[in-house]
C-alpha cells in the first residue's frame, strides 16, 4: 500500500460488527495492482451522519452490511435497478457528491447457486428477512426456486418478504426439513451470536445443501456441522469473495483477474 497522500481515494465499509475481511480484499489488490486507494471498516455510531460524512468529506465508496442495508436507502441519491429492485443495498459509490446505491449481494447469490450447480427443484428454508435475505430471496426467485418458505420470527417482515416473492412463511423452523437450507440471520456470527447454530442437527441431516452467508467466521457452527454430517455447503466466504470484486470493479473501474481475486479472497481469510 503506497504511504497515505491527499491524492488517494478511501473507500469504507459500515457495519455493525466489522470485520477485516473486506478490509484485506480491497487493500490487497489496491497494493497488487498498483491503485492510490486505501479502505477501512467502520461501526458507526450515527448512519445517517455516517452516509452524509461519504458525501462530504467525499469517500469514493462505501460497502454496507448488517442492520443498515435497508436504512440507508432514503440517505442516497440514486437507486441502481440491482438495489431498487429488491429495496436493499449493500454498496454506495460515490460520484461528485452524488450516491448511488447498488447490491452486489444478489449478483454473488445468483452466481454460487449456478455455479454450485443447486437444482431450482430443490425445496429451501430460507432464515431472515432482512436485507441480506431480500438478495437471497430475489436470487431463488429468479434462479426458478418455487418452493420457498422463510423462517422469521418477526411475523410482519418475514409475511412480507414471502409475499413479494410468492413464498411461504413461518415463524420457526420447529422440525422443518428443505433440500437447501440458507441462513441469512446473525447466528454464528463472530461477536454475541458466534456459538449459536442456525437450524438444528435434524434439519442439516435431511438436507442436501447447507448454505451460510455469515462471512466471520466462515467456519460457522452451521457450516461445521453440516461438513461433520457430510453435506455439500456454500460459505459466506464465497459469498463475501464475489460480492466485493464487484463493489472493487465499481470503486476503481478496473476488473481484477479471477486469480487475483483468489489470491485476495485468500488473503483476506489469513
Amino acid at each position: 500500500m503506497p504511504i497515505l497522500n491527499k491524492d488517494m481515494s478511501l473507500c469504507i465499509s459500515l457495519a455493525a460488527r466489522p470485520s477485516n475481511i473486506g478490509t484485506r480484499f480491497h487493500n490487497y489488490l489496491y497494493d497488487l495492482l498498483g491503485l492510490n486507494f486505501v479502505y477501512k471498516a467502520f461501526a458507526p455510531a450515527d448512519i445517517t451522519l455516517a452516509v452524509a460524512g461519504i458525501r462530504g468529506l467525499p469517500i469514493r465508496g462505501a460497502a454496507v452490511s448488517m442492520p443498515y442495508k435497508e436504512a440507508v436507502i432514503p440517505l442516497v441519491d440514486v437507486m441502481d435497478p440491482s438495489a431498487k429492485a429488491i429495496d436493499s443495498v449493500n454498496t454506495i459509490v460515490n460520484n461528485d457528491g452524488v450516491l448511488t446505491a447498488y447490491n452486489t449481494d444478489y449478483i454473488a447469490i445468483a452466481r454460487l447457486l449456478k455455479d454450485h450447480k443447486v437444482p431450482n427443484s430443490h425445496t429451501v428454508l430460507l432464515r431472515g428477512a432482512g436485507g441480506m435475505a431480500k438478495a437471497v430471496a430475489a436470487a431463488l426467485r429468479d434462479a426458478g426456486f418455487t418452493s420457498v418458505t422463510i423462517v422469521a420470527r418477526n411475523e410482519t417482515t418475514g409475511r412480507a418478504l414471502a409475499g413479494l416473492y410468492g413464498f411461504g412463511w413461518q415463524d420457526d423452523v420447529n422440525g422443518s426439513t428443505a433440500d437447501l437450507i440458507i441462513n441469512v440471520t446473525p447466528l454464528g456470527m463472530a461477536g454475541a451470536d458466534e456459538r449459536a447454530q442456525s437450524f438444528d442437527d435434524a434439519t442439516i441431516a435431511a438436507a442436501k445443501i447447507v448454505f451460510d452467508v455469515v462471512a466471520l467466521p466462515s467456519e460457522t457452527p452451521l457450516i461445521t456441522a453440516a461438513r461433520q454430517a457430510g453435506k455439500p455447503v456454500i460459505t459466506g466466504a464465497e459469498v463475501i469473495a464475489i460480492q466485493a470484486e464487484e463493489q472493487f470493479v465499481l470503486y476503481t473501474g478496473v476488473r481484477p483477474s479471477a486469480e487475483q481475486v483468489r489470491e485476495a479472497s485468500e488473503f483476506s481469510r489469513r
